[in-house]
């Protein structure tokens, strides 16, 4: 009697996490140790093997702690550079690369050299480098909702659909798209498999504000819970699209996931986003932490970062992300218990 053929054990998976020790790329990590297997491009699960958080610092020390993280420190540039690099970013073992790296919105509009070569030369690189490896790793790229913008004589539609033409009003913008453009066109010679998405401003982020527009959305609901002070720089009612760190994250690893048939072409997907305003978002911390922490805002306008967000889109219609399973958070009221849930070391204020 003829044995039973049995399949072959797939590969451990390795997966590279540039902006590793960011924010976005340390939650990503955890959830995918948490995992603990992924599916590249809709294929056979495979065994997490290693994980390398690249970043010009040390992750966390939770990550640190997991054999299965290997960690890469320095400027992305420098480490892609063949000459200069003492272990390659990516190898022909790498399967996954989420490309979280880049310089934020506010830091672009400061330092246009900066943006130029965190987000556009170190994006070549990165592709020139999976590109040397000739085995065709599956690349997330993280893209922005700010290549949409609204320029005079040229608005932006009500609602954002997945073929509306991106029009990026800042640098950050602009290079992010061309961040796209790239992923798209190595995708479509057979250097990659590409994945553009487009990321929300993320509401609620832990941690010390950073340089990017939308910083207030999280600074706003953050500090007053810490019983600090906070500013918003925007007239309460300006509408903004948001979502929370848990559905990026989920929109992240969906895209690592997708079959080609199912992900659709190579432009940037939309991730849903909850519509809202400041003062909605204000009320319904209110509601969670009484007024004592609302009346810790201070409305106080700033042109340059109002001048930035007034040409964002607000209302977006993800119909390839629904397609996908992808949904928008129903109510912002959530966004903050769940950020009070997962940080109550930072929250002073008695909750309701």
């Amino acid at each position: 009697m003829p044995m039973p053929v049995v399949p072959p054990t797939p590969e451990p998976c390795h997966v590279v996490i540039t902006g590793g020790a960011g924010f976005l790329g340390a939650r990503l990590a955890r959830t995918l140790l948490a995992l603990g297997q992924l599916s590249p491009g809709g294929g056979a699960p495979r065994a997490i093997g290693r994980i390398t958080l690249v970043d010009r610092v040390a992750p966390p020390a939770d990550l640190t702690a997991d054999p299965r993280i290997a960690m890469l420190t320095g400027d992305l540039n420098d480490l892609l550079e063949e000459k200069q690099a003492l272990a390659p970013v990516v190898t022909a073992q790498t399967a996954i690369i989420f490309h979280l790296a880049a310089a934020v919105s506010g830091e672009c509009e400061a330092d246009f050299d900066l943006g130029m070569r965190s987000n556009f030369a170190a994006t070549l690189a990165l592709l020139e480098a999976c590109r040397r490896l000739k085995t065709q790793p599956l690349l997330v790229f993280a893209s922005s909702l700010a290549v949409f913008g609204s320029a005079p004589g040229l608005p932006l539609p009500p609602v954002i659909e997945d073929n509306t033409l991106p029009t990026p009003q800042s640098s950050y913008g602009i290079q992010k798209f061309i961040g796209e453009q790239l992923v798209a066109d190595y995708t479509r010679k057979g250097f990659v498999q590409g994945r553009n998405v487009r990321l929300m401003t993320v509401s609620v982020r832990p941690g010390r504000p950073n340089g990017a527009a939308s910083s207030f959305l999280s600074g706003m609901i953050r500090e007053p819970l810490a019983g600090v002070r906070a500013t918003c720089p925007v007239a309460p009612d300006t509408p903004m699209a948001l979502s929370s760190p848990a559905r990026t994250v989920e929109g992240l690893i969906r895209a690592a996931e997708s079959t080609d048939q199912a992900w659709g072409p190579r432009t940037g997907l939309n991730l849903p986003a909850l519509t809202t305003t400041p003062g909605e978002m204000a009320a319904a911390l209110e509601r969670v932490a009484g007024a004592a922490a609302s009346r810790l805002i201070d409305w106080l306008p700033d042109p340059a970062i109002g001048n930035i967000v007034k040409t964002w889109p607000a209302r977006i219609h993800s119909a390839r992300a629904e397609a996908l399973g992808l949904l928008p958070e129903e109510a912002f009221e959530n966004m903050i218990r769940d950020y009070i849930r997962e940080t109550p070391h930072a929250v002073k204020l008695p909750i309701t």
